[in-house]
């Protein structure tokens, strides 16, 4: 029996990383049953619903695939399988999660204003349409591990701005007024942090960032966000898979 795990990370994430061990330790083929639940459980000296969360992740991952009745089993595009495919669709807390970090958001600014060129082009907005500006830092254990600045079109986000919480998380902030992005068009370049956010900000340690810069669409194709996200670099990495 393995011993417990313990470390900084989420749980689930850990676990996730523990039965992708296993798989490559015991020479799991793409095909092969997964050990069940029980063994697992066991094998780890973990809860049920824990395991099941680490396990809906590597289903996500495309790792493992699940055939009700029959069982869990190695995926065929595990052999491929890379270690973050940037073709997945989350929320930012969400991505972080699935690195493993429990992130903290620091407002840093919130603001009503004309969008520039890229901004307006992007979320299809008019000569006279307004856009909040809201500037987050991504924080785990203190560090700043993303710098993030999101455009939303005000007309979408009714109420005075100082009267909302936007500590939070944008995209069910979104949905609750009927606009929860479901899929996004990304661009990506390696950059270093602007200029003048690092001096403003204190993130002179940051490093070089991945920029992903991200316009966001609801189910009926409207745009309802625009962010862009520095990524440090020391902190995640992304990869490219085609399916």
């Amino acid at each position: 029996m393995e011993e417990p795990v313990r470390d900084s990370r989420t749980l689930a994430v850990q676990l996730r990383g523990r039965i992708a061990d296993l798989i490559r330790q015991e020479g799991l083929k793409p095909g092969d049953r997964l050990p069940t639940e029980a063994q697992l459980t066991q094998r780890f000296r973990i809860s049920r619903p824990a395991l099941r969360e680490a396990l809906k992740l590597l289903e996500q991952d495309d790792v493992i695939t699940v055939e009700h009745g029959r069982g869990r089993f190695v995926s065929a595009l595990s052999a491929i399988q890379v270690d973050r495919p940037i073709t997945v669709f989350e929320s930012v807390t969400d991505m972080a999660r699935h690195y493993g970090y429990v992130t903290a958001n620091r407002v840093l600014s919130i603001a009503e204003e004309a969008p520039d060129r890229p901004v307006a082009e992007s979320l299809r907005l008019g000569p006279a349409d307004r856009v909040i500006r809201l500037e987050r830092i991504r924080l785990h254990d203190d560090e700043p591990i993303l710098y993030c600045i999101d455009y939303v079109p005000r007309g979408l986000v009714p109420g005075r701005l100082y009267d909302m919480d936007w500590s939070g998380s944008l995209m069910d902030l979104l949905e609750r007024h009927g606009k929860r992005p479901r899929m996004s068009a990304a661009n990506v370049s390696s950059v270093m942090l602007p200029d003048d956010a690092v001096e403003r900000h204190g993130l002179r340690d940051f490093g070089p960032a991945l920029l992903i810069t991200e316009t966001c669409f609801n189910a009926a194709g409207e745009p309802v966000n625009y962010a862009v996200d520095y990524h440090r670099g020391s902190h995640f990495t992304f990869s490219l898979t085609r399916k």
